[in-house]
């Protein structure tokens, strides 16, 4: 069987309205704006309104990718959703919006891998396409982590936004789409980021929410050096293995942790940063979502070109790490 080339042809996000912004952040944990900004890079994050929930944000953003790939809701073979937030323990947020789309009998299942949740999906999906396994696969990362960061803990509340992005994948031409991956885990040390209570290691129950355990709990000192050095050792590899230099990539789009951790990570692959994208001031980081919310906005821009050759790279929970090297097909083409 003839192997076919797969690719991201269209992209949407969305952004609840309701803005949480540094002013609000710097009243409740008696700091400055300033001190929050150089510590995150961000000004401002989305966050939902009562009664929203990820699957809401995940449908807006999943109807815009399919628009702009100009694919209708019965060429959808399969809809995968990553995500750390979902609507329900059980059954998957993707079927739900499955059901929303109007998508008839598809493959639909939640993948978790917090931060490096979209890459991962990408290889499963351009791999359904590749073998066959269905035509077009829709792939969304959303997030309503404003439901998981503690109000009273200062370093997560800094942090986390509200967002949804999705994309179209399915076959491109030869030489083109996804070109290499990479990925892995340290699960030794899962314990750097973990919500500790409401699975079934620790149930939820009256004691553990009034030890606030259904919130994030980070050790973000050693999330900060885990990220700096996977990141950029991950997009090396996956450089090295589409047998291209680090001249030869256009945009790195790595998940928006943190504006300290990207810059970082830049600096020691001495990148020029006009080649990485930074999207977090205004949105914050948005996990699962915020490589596809970068994405569709750099698109929207005009910064990617047809031929143009991305490294999308995702770290964050498990502790995790997931690149991938795309070279990008313009659907107009």
């Amino acid at each position: 069987m003839m192997k076919i080339g797969a690719g991201i042809l269209g992209a949407g996000a969305y952004l609840p309205d309701n803005v949480l912004s540094n002013q609000e952040l710097a009243e409740r944990f008696g700091v400055t704006t300033d001190w929050i900004y150089e510590r995150t890079g961000i000004h401002n994050r989305r966050i939902v309104a009562p009664g929203q929930a990820c699957s809401d944000l995940a449908v807006v953003a999943a109807r815009q990718a399919l628009a702009a790939s100009g694919t209708t809701p019965d060429e959808i073979g399969m809809v995968i959703m990553a995500t750390s937030t979902a609507d329900y323990r059980m059954p998957a947020t993707a079927a739900i919006v499955q059901g929303a789309l109007g998508i008839p009998a598809a493959a639909c299942f939640d993948l978790s891998a917090a931060c490096s949740g979209f890459v991962y999906g990408l290889v499963v999906a351009c791999h359904a396409v590749s073998c066959g396994f269905c035509p077009k696969v829709l792939l969304i990362g959303a997030e309503v982590l404003s439901q998981v960061a503690s109000p009273v803990d200062c370093d997560s509340a800094i942090l986390f936004g509200d967002g949804a992005g999705a994309v179209v994948l399915g076959a491109v031409p030869d030489g083109y789409g996804l070109l290499a991956t990479d990925a892995g885990s340290i699960g030794s040390e899962h314990g750097a980021i973990v919500i500790p209570a409401g699975g079934s290691r620790l149930p939820a129950s009256p004691e553990a929410l009034a030890e606030q355990l259904q919130y994030v709990r980070m050790d973000g000192q050693q999330v900060f050096m885990f990220a700096m050095r996977v990141l950029g050792n991950s997009a090396m590899r996956v450089i090295q293995k589409a047998g291209l230099s680090l001249e030869d990539i256009d945009l790195f789009i790595p998940h928006q942790a943190n504006r300290r951790i990207i810059e970082a990570a830049a600096g020691r692959l001495d990148l020029p940063m006009d080649k990485i994208v930074i999207d977090l001031e205004q949105c914050g980081n948005t996990s699962a979502a915020s490589i596809p919310i970068a994405l569709h906005n750099v698109l929207h821009a005009g910064r990617i070109r047809h031929g143009d050759r991305l490294v999308l790279t995702g770290f964050g929970g498990g502790v995790s790490w997931g690149s991938a090297l795309v070279r990008w097909h313009s659907v107009e083409e």
